[in-house]
Order: structure tokens, then C-alpha cells, then sequence
């Protein structure tokens, strides 16, 4: 069934309402060497309102700043009906080591300046934007619920971090009565399935909505990068240090294109439905540097596949899940633990 922007999603273990994708903010300017001028982020943002989404994801960092601080004057006449997702961690002043990190101090620094670079009072969901192990998870858990119960934060999440840190922050501040964490951004697409091992099913358990980014693995699997072969802009470059540039990822993207072909949509619609079909996804961030790059990619939400199709895709982009994983899933270990016995599954905790 096709899926339109104000179609929303319970966010994790909450009552709040999502789209089912979320606009990104770090295509806003060009302080990094792409992304939308002004007056082109301006018509993102407006495009994406206008057509029902309220889920706004931004950073402290993004674009040096400018993202939150346009971001803002965008959201001004919306405020009450958006929802608005910042983060903390990372470094804001450069030789400055309490201005990055997951510590008290600079979570209170960091949340003070995106309120007043955002113009709100408050932040609908903060998230701790990259694990450093150095700060105890206790300081952490009860500096967000501080913020929480003084009303600065509305709800708090995690984002690369891994997964076992994750399950017992959870677990602490459901014994403590602290403020649960509802949300999870991974990067998760195509090209990057790891997130399946632990990250995802971790969040279906615990009651973290998935909010992936880099649904289109960094432009991968658009097939821009196989058009252009020789391209070396920043982008390209930017990518391919990160590992997403290669001959698997090429390989995955040409599956993309055949299966776009087929059911009349756009690579990149293709590649952002197929992470939308995951359950345990609650919304993707996509960004996009043009109004038309986001009109296509809104187009994600009317793609529908065949069994076939969702097969060769599977079968192009598998993950191989290791240890423990592939011994519990083995037929013998099935068979010394049941026998031939069936037994259903257990259903996913009501309201996760």
C-alpha cells in the first residue's frame, strides 16, 4: 500500500507521530563543499512541510552550524507542529576537548546552543550523536532525563553507538525511572546491512524506533556513481573514503537500476522503498541538494515490489550475520534445542 508523508508512525515506545521519512538538514548550504544554497534549502524545506512530513532531523555541527541556524528561520511559523531532531557530541570548538563528547558539561552546552541556534525553548528528540567509551553510562542517562524533567528535551535517543551499550543504558533508566530512550539513527541501506546483526532488532525488542540515514549509501545506489565512473568530485571522494565506492557497492546498485526499470521508478526511489519495507524501520532521513531530488525522493513512498524483485535484491546486497547468529540459525542447533517441534515466535512487545 503506498505511503504519503502524513501517513505517521509512532516513534519507538511513545505516543509521538512521525512521518515515515524524515527530512535531513545536511545538504542545508554548501559549507562542506555540496549541498542546497539558500533559497534551494528554503524549497526543501517548504516542499516537505507542504506535503504533510513534521519530521526535521538537524546537528549542532551540520553544515558548521548553518543548518540548525536556517533550520530555525524555516521552522518559525511551524514550530508546534513539527518535530524537531538534534543531537550532541560533536566537537563545536576545535582544540576545545569539553566542547565535544558525551559528558554532562557538554551535553548542556551543546543542547543550550541548538536551542538558541534553532529559536525554541525546547527539542522534541536529542539524540547522543556518536559513542566516545569515556563517559559513564549513568552520567549520561541522567543528564538527559535532567533536561527531560526541566523541559528542554521532550525525548531522547542514541546513534552509533553500539548495541550492547544501548541494551543496558535501556535497562538502567527502566530500573532507575529515568526518561527511556525511544529512537535510534543508524546508517542502514543496500550497501549497509549491518545494522540487521544486533542495531535493529535490539530497537523492535527494547523500544527504539529506526530512524537510518544514508538510506541511498551516500549516493550510491541513485547510480550516479556508475553513470560517472570518472567523477572525483568532494562528494565521490568523500564517499569512497568511507568505503562505499566499490565493486560489491557498484555491483548492488546495478540491481537497484534493473529493478527500478522494471517497476517504472527512479534508483533511488527503489533503493529508500526497500528500507522503508523493514519493520523495524520507523523512518529513513533523506536529504537532497534540489527540490527535484526531493520530489524523487518522496516518489519512495508510492514504490511497491514483486516477490521477485525484493528477492534479487536481497540476494545482491546479503549480509553475512556471523557469530552467534548463523550457529543459532543452523539446522542442527534447531534440532538439538527443539527437535522437530514448532513453536511460534514471540510477538514484538505491545506499543514497540
Amino acid at each position: 500500500m503506498a505511503l504519503t508523508l502524513d501517513t505517521y508512525r509512532l516513534l519507538g515506545r511513545s505516543g509521538l507521530r512521525v512521518s515515515p521519512l524524515a527530512l535531513g538538514t545536511a545538504t542545508f548550504v554548501t559549507e562542506w563543499g555540496w549541498g542546497a544554497e539558500e533559497a534551494d534549502a528554503r524549497k526543501l524545506f517548504d516542499t516537505y512541510v507542504e506535503r504533510g512530513g513534521n519530521f526535521v532531523d538537524t546537528a549542532p555541527t551540520y553544515t558548521d552550524g548553518s543548518a540548525e541556524r536556517l533550520l530555525g528561520e524555516f521552522a518559525r511559523d511551524h514550530r508546534e507542529s513539527l518535530v524537531l531532531a538534534t543531537k550532541y557530541t560533536t566537537l563545536r570548538r576545535p582544540g576545545d576537548p569539553n566542547s565535544g563528547g558525551p559528558h554532562r558539561k557538554s551535553l548542556y552546552a551543546s543542547v543550550e546552543a541548538s536551542l538558541r541556534q534553532l529559536g525554541t525553548d525546547y527539542l522534541d528528540l536529542l539524540l547522543l550523536h556518536v559513542w566516545d567509551f569515556t563517559t559513564p553510562v549513568e552520567e549520561i542517562l541522567r543528564g538527559l532525563d535532567d533536561l527531560v524533567r526541566q523541559g528542554k528535551v521532550r525525548y531522547v535517543g542514541m546513534s552509533n553507538v553500539p548495541a550492547w551499550e544501548i541494551s543496558r543504558m535501556q535497562a538502567i533508566a527502566d530500573l532507575r525511572g529515568w526518561t527511556p530512550l525511544i529512537a535510534l539513527q543508524v546508517e542502514y541501506s543496500l550497501i549497509r546491512r549491518d545494522a540487521e546483526r544486533d542495531l535493529i532488532p535490539m530497537a523492535r525488542e527494547l523500544g527504539l524506533g529506526v530512524t537510518p540515514y544514508s538510506p541511498l549509501g551516500g549516493g550510491v545506489l541513485s547510480g550516479k556513481y556508475r553513470a560517472a565512473a570518472t567523477d572525483e568530485s568532494t562528494r565521490r571522494s568523500f564517499n569512497a573514503g568511507l568505503g562505499m565506492v566499490t565493486d560489491r557497492t557498484l555491483a548492488i546498485a546495478d540491481v537497484v537500476s534493473e529493478v527500478a526499470a522494471e517497476a517504472g521508478h527512479t534508483p533511488a526511489q527503489v533503493a529508500l522503498a526497500w528500507t522503508l519495507r523493514n519493520p523495524g524501520v520507523t523512518a529513513p532521513v533523506v536529504g537532497a541538494r534540489t527540490p527535484a531530488q526531493l520530489e524523487g525522493n518522496l516518489g519512495a513512498l508510492d514504490v511497491e515490489f514483486t516477490p521477485d524483485q525484493l528477492a534479487r535484491l536481497d540476494e545482491v546486497s546479503a549480509l553475512d550475520l556471523g557469530y552467534p547468529h548463523d550457529l543459532l540459525g543452523s539446522g542442527h542447533i534447531r534440532a538439538v534445542t527443539r527437535g522437530d517441534l514448532e513453536i511460534e515466535p514471540r510477538a514484538t512487545p505491545a506499543g514497540r
